[in-house]
């Protein structure tokens, strides 16, 4: 596959992960480098079996989202835009000998599906996490670019996440780790949010904004929705619930962002969190809007996320 990027200087100064001038993707598990092979299993990867640096090596954006469709919709999306040589037919899913993820590459970008929820999405970024680390990746920008329920704005538009909050409103993400509960932070990289932002203010076809976003480990009653099988509390309780979210500054539910903060944070990866709102939660708890309405909500992240690669690399900006 055709890179738009010159190949990367491999010059090794005094460990595997210190290069000049670069910042480099860490693990913090110091048991993997006496690893005599190292099986991404999800990923259907491996150290032994790929060559992971001459693979991924020039990776350098990586765009995650929950539904394989949508990510392989974005990976022919850019390579439009990046006017890659190469035609779509090659472009095919590295991951398909799993029905687990799929994943793209696209010159320097790398897209990848990451499925519902925090088990899920942390799985895979155990799994690309070491993945990058394995490739010696560099300079590396990662961006979950997905759909989220919006609170107090209107439908379609786009939340640049500046922290990721959970049910509590607090900017953490707790994990149990054998029979410990572990605290991590969530915090985000603020001058790569700012950078989205301002390339937002020259796309007009749609409303972006920064706010928090707060992660859930439900869809129904954990979202302070009425319309799940279980219920356990009032109409009036769950909007009170959804209101406080608003006046602590959350403009969007989702339920990937404080795990996807928490891990990129910890192994030295720039993160940011982009999602278009379907609906107001405080006017409903359904997603009710035409089909074509969703659909072209859900390319809003991906117009975005396109610009800035774009920019980053240096590239035109008209858009395909």
């Amino acid at each position: 596959m055709a890179s738009i990027l010159p190949a990367s200087n491999t010059s090794l100064r005094s460990d595997r992960n210190t290069y000049v001038g670069k910042s480099f993707v860490h693990v913090k598990n110091p048991y993997l480098d006496s690893m005599d092979e190292d099986v991404l299993y999800h990923l259907d990867l491996g150290t032994k079996t790929h060559n992971l640096p001459e693979m991924f090596g020039d990776v350098k954006f990586v765009c995650v989202g929950g539904s394989p469709n949508r990510m392989k919709a974005f990976a022919l999306f850019m390579h439009k835009e990046l006017r890659l040589e190469d035609g779509e037919e090659d472009i095919k899913d590295i991951c398909a000998g799993t029905d687990r993820y799929c994943m793209y590459k696209i010159g320097p970008v790398l897209s990848i599906s990451h499925g519902m929820g925090i088990p899920s999405i942390s799985i895979m970024l155990h799994e690309l996490i070491k993945l990058l680390y394995h490739a010696r990746c560099s300079d590396v920008t990662i961006i979950r670019i997905g759909t989220s329920g919006g609170i107090g704005i209107a439908p379609g538009s786009v939340v640049i996440t500046d922290e990721a909050v959970d049910s509590f409103f607090k900017p953490r993400f707790e994990q149990v780790i054998l029979d410990n509960i572990v605290t991590r932070s969530t915090e985000l990289d603020k001058e790569l949010a700012e950078e989205l932002f301002n390339c937002s203010k020259e796309i007009s076809n749609f409303p972006t904004l920064i706010g928090h976003t707060m992660c859930t480990y439900d869809f129904y009653e954990g979202q302070g929705r009425l319309d799940g099988a279980l219920c356990s509390f009032s109409r009036e309780k769950g909007l009170d619930y959804l209101k406080r979210a608003y006046n602590a500054g959350v403009r969007n539910i989702e339920m990937e962002s404080t795990v996807f903060a928490a891990m990129c944070r910890l192994c030295g990866l720039k993160a940011a969190v982009v999602c278009v709102t379907l609906l107001n939660r405080l006017e409903c708890d359904q997603i009710n809007s035409p089909h074509d309405v969703l659909v072209e909500y859900q390319k809003r992240p991906q117009l975005l996320i396109s610009k800035f690669i774009k920019q980053r690399l240096g590239l035109c900006d008209q858009t395909s």
